[in-house]
């Protein structure tokens, strides 16, 4: 519906007047947030530079890969080895805190609203800050799972042991064969439950987090409901996207707030209801002016 739309780009001057848009979170009866990866970005989860430099460089020399996310999907020449790369990228990625507290800061806005969280980010960022599990829904799966790669059933498994296991034990790029994780039930390869195509399990978890995320928007379809849109790109706009703005375009009391650096939009249909600031979500979420 909204793929032909005119947008607008409407930064007004919310930027250098934060007490504008902090007061739209303090009068709302509940706040949705959408998470894309530029919140996770702002928060200092970067695939690329230093980061990446610092935790791959036996891999940067010898394949010439310029970001962690792209090596991701290099066909290497054996389990041991690919095993020793994502075990690494698991690790940092989904065991370890985010270098900035921008998802404290977050937090720390909307924990004592009625808030639900809707995120297409797998690194787990939202729990690791404090927000209640029960109000978060992983759309797109988890770095801390992995699930049968045929599948032959619908079931996902935590990875925190071995991969930790994998990283302290792996040597010249590769992990012992003994801890190539195998489905419990078949046998087959593990894979990560990410959503990267039509083998990507849904388990009793997901459902569970969808049926109260529709709970969440049954509950509030009218009054002054806030849509907190973070860094959500363009690649799957029909996940927070496009229903943030069908949402706010149905109830005249809601409002759509939306921080991207650079892709802060919203149709013309909603610009009276909307907010848009260009800018990095955690200089933004602070408060600091341009």
């Amino acid at each position: 519906m909204y793929s032909k739309m005119t947008t607008m780009k409407s930064t007004g001057n919310y930027w250098n007047n934060p007490e504008k848009w902090q007061e739209k979170i303090k009068n709302a009866d509940a706040v949705l947030i959408g998470a894309g990866a530029g919140l996770s970005a702002s928060a200092g989860f970067t695939y690329s530079g230093k980061r990446f430099e610092d935790n791959f460089p036996d891999f940067i020399k010898k394949y010439g890969f310029k970001d962690m996310y792209s090596a991701g999907f290099y066909p290497y020449p054996t389990p041991e080895e690919h095993w020793a790369y994502w075990s690494r990228y698991i690790c940092i990625n989904r065991y370890q805190n985010a270098p900035k507290p921008v998802y404290d800061k977050l937090l720390h806005l909307v924990k004592d609203k009625d808030y639900f969280v809707l995120t297409t980010n797998v690194d787990h960022c939202f729990q690791k800050a404090g927000f209640e599990k029960q109000r978060l829904f992983y759309t797109q799966g988890d770095y801390g799972l992995w699930q049968c790669s045929k599948p032959c059933h619908n079931k996902t498994y935590d990875n925190e042991i071995i991969v930790k296991k994998m990283v302290k034990m792996q040597q010249n790029m590769r992990i012992p064969s003994e801890l190539i994780p195998l489905c419990p039930r078949c046998g087959a390869p593990m894979s990560m439950n990410l959503r990267a195509d039509n083998t990507f399990v849904e388990d009793d978890g997901w459902y569970a987090a969808a049926k109260r995320y529709q709970d969440f928007l049954r509950c509030h379809k009218e009054g002054n409901v806030l849509y907190l849109e973070l860094g959500v790109g363009s690649n799957t706009p029909g996940i927070i996207k496009y229903p943030f703005w069908q949402m706010t375009a149905k109830n005249p009391k809601a409002v759509y707030l939306c921080v991207n650096n650079g892709e802060a939009i919203c149709p013309k249909e909603i610009e009276r209801q909307s907010i848009c600031i260009n800018g990095d979500i955690g200089t933004v979420l602070k408060g600091d002016a341009c």
